[in-house]
């Protein structure tokens, strides 16, 4: 354990990014905020530090439990931060109204059948449906 570490290094070690350039990238790109404002690559963390880290469609809310400038294993890992109960309730509600969404958009009312396919290509011809 580190007594000192910089946010991209220990974003890395607590396995957010797979590589300390996409946690810089990260940082540099605003998706990652320490106890409320924008951080540096370079800012030194400490144990108690709250981080808001952006990844794709989620948003976890962090503490620093920990410090490490090492990558390890998952379970070690684990033992550096706790996310809040709130950001996890908040990233599966967003889940389930994403995957609800999906399944509400793909194909509502199936394949089309024979009539549905003549239809459509009479549209693409631009002329009225025959028979």
């Amino acid at each position: 354990m580190a007594d000192a570490v910089r946010l991209d290094k220990w974003l890395w070690a607590a396995r957010f990014f797979r590589t300390r350039a996409k946690a810089k990238a990260a940082i540099e790109g605003g998706k990652v905020h320490c106890n409320g404002q924008r951080a540096k690559a370079a800012k030194t963390v400490a144990v108690g530090d709250q981080l808001t880290i952006r990844q794709g469609f989620d948003e976890k809310a962090v503490t620093i439990l920990g410090l490490d400038d090492q990558r390890g294993d998952a379970t070690r890992a684990a033992t550096l931060y706790e996310e809040s109960a709130e950001s996890i309730a908040a990233r599966e509600a967003a889940a389930a109204t994403r995957r609800a969404h999906r399944l509400a958009i793909s194909h509502p009312l199936g394949r089309p059948d024979r009539d549905d396919r003549r239809a459509l290509e009479a549209l693409k011809r631009g002329g009225a449906e025959e028979g």
